[in-house]
């Protein structure tokens, strides 16, 4: 039997982070647990590094620390706090790690498990839309392999077992279009948040339910496919499909259209990063397309979701647009969420941010994150005089 291997999950009590855990704690031989982070959640973090004997916890929150080290007193695990501690939990040289920390703080320990040179399983999005040439020039430079953990790059990367990027004519990333489907623009503009959180199909965090509810998830999905599978945008396309059964298509040169299908659970395509190159046992429903009974599909609507074409538009762009677009969008997700703001002044924000800031190129993630914080100020802003 071969050793196990060393694994470390950052964001570890996120929704990605526990299906992760799930998953190797039902083959514990097999994985040993180096370290595992957590953002605030100091008693979910030291529960999850004890049953999981991680020899490691990380929590970034510093006020937290007490917390965390009281939690893990007489278990032997090391406990740390702090950005700091993340980026050295990230340098210990695990097999695998798992990138899910979300946001922004998420871009410095994804960096720094790149330059590490092992296995990146992501699921931070902010790493490849607001750090897209930074991370891919890492990965080349530092013999790193990246593995997608979103379902719908994931669903590419195995449609392209079947073939070369030189052979594909298009891919296609398909969409759910949210809880927000059928609602005309007007309707739009009554929504609560409480609403916006209900997706019809997956269990995901806050933010990201709401980024599904106005497409930007599927336009930050975009960026991130324009990164990870470098055919050229205009062989992107996007497709709405209410059932969430097929998550992506890859069409190549002789007509063949080789679709990945699966039931909507992200432990899924998480398994497949966690086991690639090979394939393990999940607990996930299997596929029944008699019961499915149909598979609908549908071109998506910029107009009532303009997510879509502001993404398009910071992809050609290029520079910093795409990072621009990112830290606007999350400062005025916050803002719905606080019920500050309409659902569909969301996409006007970022718009507006968009169209005042220059989009310069960064080369560090330094620079990244200095233009992340410019965008969020301005999008504070905006969000300010919107209110008033």
């Amino acid at each position: 039997m071969n050793p196990p291997r060393t694994i470390s999950v950052f964001g570890a009590t996120g929704s990605v982070g526990t299906s992760t855990l799930d998953l190797i704690g039902r083959e514990p031989d097999r994985y040993e647990v180096l370290a595992l982070t957590a953002g605030t959640d100091a008693d979910k973090l030291a529960a999850a590094a004890i049953a999981h004997r991680a020899r490691h916890a990380v929590i970034a929150d510093e006020s937290r620390y007490a917390d965390l080290k009281a939690a893990l007193s007489g278990t032997g695990i090391e406990a740390a706090a702090g950005a700091g501690a993340l980026i050295e939990a990230a340098q210990m040289g695990a097999e695998w790690t798992m990138a899910a920390i979300v946001g922004c703080a998420g871009l410095a320990p994804t960096f720094a498990a790149v330059a590490a040179g092992g296995t990146v399983a992501l699921a931070n999005k902010e790493a490849l839309v607001s750090a897209g040439n930074v991370m891919m020039t890492a990965v080349a430079r530092n013999g790193a392999t990246l593995l997608p953990v979103d379902s719908e790059h994931n669903a590419i990367f195995q449609c392209l077992a079947s073939g070369g990027l030189d052979a594909v004519r298009k891919i296609t990333l398909t969409a759910s279009g949210g809880p927000f489907r059928t609602f005309s623009r007007e309707a739009m503009r009554q929504v609560t948040p409480t609403q916006a959180l209900k997706h019809p199909n997956w269990s995901m965090g806050r933010k990201i339910s709401i980024d599904s509810a106005t497409m930007m998830n599927k336009g930050l999905e975009l960026i991130e496919a324009f990164h990870l599978f470098p055919v050229g945008l205009e062989k992107f396309s996007i497709l709405v499909h209410p059932q969430s059964v097929i998550h992506s298509m890859v069409e190549y040169r002789d007509r063949s259209t080789i679709a990945q299908l699966g039931c909507p659970d992200m432990r899924v395509p998480i398994a497949g990063a966690l086991a690639w190159p090979l394939r393990m046992e999940t607990p996930c429903q299997p596929l029944d397309l008699a019961t499915v009974g149909r598979l609908d599909f549908e071109q998506p609507d910029e107009v009532r979701f303009p997510a879509l074409r502001l993404a398009r538009e910071a992809i050609e762009a290029g520079g910093s647009a795409p990072a621009v677009l990112n830290a606007a969008n999350e400062i005025a997700v916050e803002a719905f969420l606080e019920e500050r703001i309409g659902f569909l002044d969301i996409g006007r924000i970022v718009e507006d941010v968009l169209a005042r800031m220059d989009a310069d190129p960064a080369s560090t993630i330094d620079e990244v994150q200095a233009i992340d914080m410019s965008a969020r100020r301005l999008a504070d802003r905006l969000t300010a005089e919107l209110i008033n």
